[in-house]
């Protein structure tokens, strides 16, 4: 593994690296897909049914050379082909970012209401897909010798508090889990969970910009956390935190306080 730092005061610089962002055609991913590509990465954006939407993010990246390729998080066959191609297409991976995710708003206490097949589909997307993702591209990863798993969590995860129980247990997982991955692919990767609080985009079905606002208001920098804000903290993760691995970035306004 290189210690070169390159871009100056520790800086981990993008420019001629490749990322990867799942669930990237839209939200905090289409977002995040933004930010790396201004800072001269060249990007391949994951999607599940956001083939279009993908494309056309494509079309207005600054750079050149971007990728979109069904990485789909329930099947693991197709998420191996991705890491295939990005192989063929590159030889190497140097940051991932795990975006997609799913949820479906059920309120805590109807427990009935959060039957067995919702409670897979929400573990299976949010955990297993994210394993599994991190598992076919770590061979890509290692090649780098200095790359960056970031897994884009909730602060649901530590507080069991939001649209789904379901929903919470996924994210306190995925933490767990990037806890023990970041262990296993030391020293050639870093991973980092970043955790934001309730967001501004269309991720949980029903809940409008009010809903957003009215949870803002009651943080104490009574601020609404756009999708650019979470995608500017993984940049940050991932060119600055240098020394930080296993760690989770809170986003939040200061809502866990």
């Amino acid at each position: 593994m290189s210690n070169v730092r390159q871009g100056g005061l520790g800086e981990y610089a993008l420019a001629g690296r490749v990322a990867i962002v799942t669930g990237g055609s839209s939200g905090i991913g289409a977002a995040t897909v933004q930010r790396l590509a201004e800072a001269g990465a060249t990007l391949v954006v994951g999607y599940n049914s956001g083939a279009d939407r993908a494309k056309a993010l494509i079309a207005g990246l600054p750079g050149e050379g971007h990728l979109a390729l069904n990485i789909p998080m329930e099947d693991s066959v197709a998420i191996a082909a991705a890491a295939e191609a990005v192989r063929c297409a590159f030889g190497k991976a140097d940051v991932l970012v795990n975006s997609a995710g799913v949820t479906r708003a059920v309120p805590h206490a109807d427990l009935d209401g959060l039957d067995d097949a919702t409670f897979d589909r929400i573990l299976l997307t949010n955990v297993r897909g994210p394993f599994a993702t991190i598992r076919a591209f770590a061979p890509l990863l290692r090649a780098s010798g200095d790359s960056v798993v970031v897994n884009v969590s909730s602060l649901s995860g530590s507080t069991g508090l939001g649209s789904s129980i379901a929903y919470c247990a996924s994210k306190g997982a995925l933490d767990t889990m990037s806890l023990s991955l970041a262990r296993v692919l030391a020293p050639e990767t870093r991973v980092i969970s970043v955790a934001p609080a309730a967001v501004a985009t269309d991720f949980v079905p029903g809940r409008g910009r009010e809903g957003i606002e009215k949870q803002a208001a009651s943080t104490p920098l009574r601020t609404v956390a756009e999708p650019d804000d979470v995608a500017l903290a993984i940049v940050s993760a991932v060119s600055h935190l240098r020394l930080t691995t296993g760690s989770a970035i809170v986003v939040d306004g200061g809502r866990h306080l």
